[in-house]
């Protein structure tokens, strides 16, 4: 943030020339202001002196269903609940919902342009589940995902990307492949990285849905306990890079 006192000799001089009685009297120069012009000036010193009020950071959740809010409320999904903690935490932050159930690394791709809007300070990349279930080359998805990350590059938006792992039952080789993508991805192009985006949800009672697969409202929330300290670190390194002017925390 910066400070607005560019103006400010120049503001002082023409009030006081419009609000100041001189006299000069031995050399000496006697000024009489009166009381409501003096609040003005002094209002006016203290508002410049202030730092300019910062904007609210606008980040964008854009994944599959674990993004989406599958069969909770829009209120129980990781975007609302995310977004709760951190205003808890005295971020000024707005956090929209781009999930799409069953999208895929290629259905992101092919939606991201329309689906990141102008004016998007940040974007928290979760996709590639679906690849791993339908068994799709870990190359292919790595080629997506990094075919995402350079375009929001030029841009100019940051990205978190949040990693997964692919299911156990896919084989050793499949399984390495995959799992390899994110942190490869995050070291290449110096990302935020959160390594499981299902951590501490997976195989746990109670936090997932009867479906065995998507997370419940407290799984979200314990999904959204485990991802904060990397969405401060996201929105600490946003902060360093907006343009001076624009806000952040």
């Amino acid at each position: 943030m910066v400070s607005a006192t560019f103006g400010l000799p120049i503001l002082f001089g023409r009030w006081t020339r419009n609000c100041v009685n001189s006299k000069v009297r031995s050399g000496i120069v006697r000024f009489k202001v009166l009381p409501a012009q003096f609040l003005v000036i002094a209002g006016l010193l203290l508002a410049f002196a202030l730092p300019v009020r910062a904007e609210t950071l606008k980040l964008v959740g854009f994944g599959d269903s674990l993004m989406a809010a599958y069969d909770l409320s829009k209120e129980e999904g990781f975007p609302a609940q995310l977004q709760a903690a951190l205003r808890e935490r005295g971020h000024d932050v707005e956090i929209a919902d781009a999930g799409v159930s069953g999208d895929t690394t290629s259905g992101g791709l092919s939606r991201l342009d329309w689906s990141i809007p102008d004016g998007t300070d940040g974007v928290i990349l979760e996709l590639g589940a679906n690849d791993a279930l339908r068994g799709v080359s870990p190359e292919k998805t790595r080629e997506n995902l990094e075919a995402m990350i350079e375009r929001l590059g030029e841009r100019g938006i940051p990205v978190l990307l949040a990693g997964m792992l692919a299911p156990p039952n896919m084989g050793p080789g499949y399984e390495d492949k995959f799992n390899a993508i994110y942190p490869g991805l995050a070291e290449k192009y110096d990302l935020v990285l959160y390594p499981f985006f299902l951590d501490g949800v997976t195989a746990e009672p109670g936090m997932v849905l009867a479906d065995g697969m998507h997370p419940s409202a407290a799984g979200v929330e314990e999904m959204v306990k485990r991802f904060l300290p990397v969405a401060e670190e996201f929105i600490a390194r946003i902060g360093q890079t907006r343009p001076q002017g624009d806000g952040g925390n």
